[in-house]
């Protein structure tokens, strides 16, 4: 069925699921142990920020805060995903935890959007919902590397050593 949102109502859900995500990345970072993990979410968190700011450079009216006070506020005390990375910490896996966890989000905010983007008749804010789909994916791709090479599961720069024809 059709539904229509208004750009305005796009871009703040686009910038709130950004904003999110960034703060669940700051939070996994801030707890990762294995510095090449810590870099993976830390840049994660810094490119997610840039998405969130690529959105926001589009909000054309004035009923939200500057996007520097947007991004420093504190995370959505009811989010579910920090929620379950908090859970992480107590069991001794918060790394690979937090990992899947950043998977299954990314795979979910990729859903989502796809599937509003699908429904939406504008083509100006079907784009939005598109773009964010995207940066998802490719956000998915980046962590699910470093979840495989972190795991010694062959990683895809060593396919060619791996198989054989």
């Amino acid at each position: 069925m059709p539904q229509e949102y208004k750009m305005k109502e796009a871009l703040k859900m686009a910038i709130s699921a950004k904003k999110n995500l960034m703060d669940f990345y700051r939070q996994a970072a801030a707890i990762t142990e294995n510095e090449n993990g810590k870099k993976v979410f830390t840049r994660l968190a810094d490119e997610v920020q840039e998405n969130a700011r690529k959105f926001y450079s589009h909000y054309k009216w004035e009923d939200i805060d500057s996007f520097e006070t947007l991004m420093e506020a504190a995370p959505q005390s009811n989010s579910v995903m920090l929620a379950e990375l908090k859970k992480a910490l107590d069991k001794n896996l918060h790394e690979r935890k937090a990992r899947e966890l950043a998977l299954k989000e990314q795979e979910d905010m990729e859903k989502t959007f796809r599937l509003a983007a699908s429904h939406i008749i504008d083509p100006q804010v079907r784009a939005v919902f598109e773009e964010v789909a995207r940066d998802a994916r490719t956000h998915y791709e980046i962590i699910e590397s470093e979840y495989a090479r972190t795991m010694a599961m062959v990683h895809e720069t060593d396919i060619d050593t791996y198989v054989r024809e």
